[in-house]
């Protein structure tokens, strides 16, 4: 009786959290009579007219280059200096460690929305405005402190032993962390990009503000474009909002396994 009660809940909770996932993707390949219907449309011929107008939109792959760059950049940059502070704050000992553990949980818990103004009057200074470099540069500074803590739980939890034997060998502190710290932190590695890669792929205050120019949006200011003299076009949006999200759900169901791995060891290790 207790898995039948384990079970049930976990489906009835599956279908709570799938259900707007497929009225978006169902609302998408309906005619718009079935959308605007004051009776849900739950048979009908499927049409994939919306997507031709959702992907019709001007500067669309602009926006879609200009996200992949962002994203792709932010995500990488934090990599890069994470691995450098996890490993300093997981194997090292000095001054001041205890508060960069507390700046770092503090930062991770910052509503990054009331630095907004602050960082547009920065850009405007600075004339950084309407820059991807700039969107690049604030996304790594909002990843990096959920990837400093998940990856310093992964390098704490590898024995000392294996880095001191390579050291014995011959390897310098560097070559010991490539070549056998490194190679054990994949869960962790897949779980901070996931986490990035969704923080920047998805954010929206951000662009709204610092980036003006068409030229420089990301594809969360495409989705707020399908409006017309009548209303929202909510076969339009709901076409872009699937094809907006079809790229995160396919990372995190080829990485789902490692990454509830990582997020759980990295939380519960060192």
């Amino acid at each position: 009786m207790r898995k039948v009660w384990l079970n049930g809940s976990a489906l009835l909770l599956s279908a709570l959290f799938l259900f707007p996932v497929y009225w978006m993707f169902s609302t998408s390949l309906k005619s718009n009579s079935d959308v605007l219907s004051k009776d849900p449309v739950l048979l009908f011929t499927p049409s994939f007219d919306h997507y031709g107008t959702a992907s019709g939109v001007d500067l669309f792959w602009t926006y879609v280059g200009n996200s992949l760059f962002v994203t792709v950049g932010a995500v990488l940059l934090a990599l890069t200096v994470a691995l450098a502070a996890s490993y300093a704050i997981a194997r090292m000992r000095f001054r001041g460690r205890r508060g960069m553990l507390l700046a770092v949980m503090m930062a991770q818990m910052a509503p990054w929305e009331i630095l907004i103004i602050v960082m547009y009057l920065n850009a405007r200074d600075l004339e950084m405005l309407n820059s991807l470099l700039t969107l690049t540069l604030i996304y790594f500074v909002m990843a990096l402190p959920f990837s400093i803590w998940t990856l310093r739980g992964f390098i704490a939890a590898v024995p000392r032993d294996l880095e001191e034997a390579a050291l014995i060998d011959g390897c310098n502190r560097t070559q010991a962390f490539f070549r056998v710290i490194f190679p054990l932190l994949a869960p962790g590695l897949m779980a901070t990009s996931l986490f990035g890669f969704i923080l920047a792929w998805n954010e929206y205050a951000m662009v709204l503000v610092l980036n003006k120019d068409p030229d420089a949006a990301t594809l969360p200011l495409w989705l707020t474009q399908f409006q017309t003299n009548f209303g929202n076009d909510w076969g339009a949006t709901m076409a872009a909002s699937s094809l907006f999200t079809v790229p995160v759900l396919l990372v995190f169901v080829f990485l789902q396994r490692r990454v509830t791995g990582g997020l759980t060891a990295g939380a519960v290790k060192g």
